[in-house]
């Protein structure tokens, strides 16, 4: 039996107020993360009590002007330059503490799509800095090869930003390729090999070579294990979410035509913020065919940095 009704969210099915789309611990069954995405108008802004959770504002499309107000009750600015597309390139990025206020400003002149991932944040005593992270600090890494090839940009994992909990990242998968591949877990605490992560796959989809009547599509992948069954297989379009709060997933798949973006949220219970995986050992040896294959010419999608 299909699990798609409990853990995919087409778009526009989990909005809430500002936010078109709007995933939170109020949701059964799902307790570390968060993402909120909202598109707003020139000079509109959204406005949120952070409470125990750290946020990463990443502007999707366009720019914003990001305030936020500690818990000590010192002010944080920052604009976000952005991007005009996710498909366009890399973006600066601003981390928000616990405790704090935020609001978030459209600063261009025509609509802007923002998405604001968090995580509960108890692990630390005190609440981290404000940052600007700026997108020439966004180590870009091409992983894979052949048709396995994608673009990942992790401007949210440890090596790159401190943090409490929080692990973001965002990944480009050209048309024809599939990403996320071999399938992987990361639902238990194993000292060096494996933390236990909740995620989020936030999806956007567009036509390769624009074309009349188009209809950009991808395909999520989600599996349990016999310990712990789960059966998620989802056709996916741009703002839909699909969860994982469990079990193998992969592959994200990306139809010949179609570029496929998705947004990545973790965070678990674990004392170490650390993202291990685990293969699934059915297909771990896909990984050995990439030796002999090149890594898409298509990427990096954003042109060279």
């Amino acid at each position: 039996m299909s699990d798609n009704g409990r853990w995919v969210y087409p778009f526009g099915s989990s909005g809430d107020g500002d936010f078109q789309v709007s995933i939170t611990d109020d949701l059964c069954g799902w307790q570390h993360t968060s993402l909120r995405v909202a598109t707003l108008a020139p000079a509109v802004q959204v406005s949120l009590d952070l409470g125990d959770s750290e946020v990463i504002v990443v502007p999707l499309q366009g720019s914003f002007d990001v305030t936020a107000v500690d818990h000590a009750g010192e002010r944080h600015e920052a604009r976000l330059a952005g991007r005009t597309s996710v498909f366009a390139a890399a973006t600066d990025v601003a981390y928000v503490p616990r405790g704090a206020s935020l609001t978030v400003r459209n600063a261009g002149v025509g609509p802007a799509k923002v998405a604001v991932c968090g995580a509960k944040a108890t692990k630390q005593s005190m609440p981290l800095p404000f940052r600007h992270v700026a997108a020439a600090d966004v180590p870009v890494e091409l992983r894979g090869a052949g048709m396995a090839s994608r673009e990942v940009r992790n401007f949210g994992v440890p090596q790159v930003l401190d943090a409490d909990s929080i692990i973001a990242c965002e990944v480009i998968t050209p048309a024809g390729n599939w990403s996320s591949y071999p399938p992987h877990k990361h639902d238990e605490e194993r000292d060096g090999v494996e933390t236990e992560l909740e995620e989020i796959y936030y999806f956007e989809v567009r036509a390769e070579s624009p074309a009349d009547g188009a209809d950009p599509l991808g395909y999520q992948r989600v599996y349990g294990t016999r310990e712990r069954p789960l059966d998620v297989f989802a056709e996916v379009r741009s703002g839909d979410v699909v969860l994982v709060p469990h079990g193998w997933h992969g592959p994200a798949m990306a139809p010949p035509g179609y570029d496929l973006y998705y947004l990545n949220v973790m965070a678990g219970p674990g004392a170490t913020r650390a993202w291990l995986i685990c293969d699934d050992p059915a297909h771990t040896c896909v990984r050995d065919s990439w030796a002999q294959q090149d890594v898409d010419p298509r990427l990096p999608i954003g042109g060279p940095r």
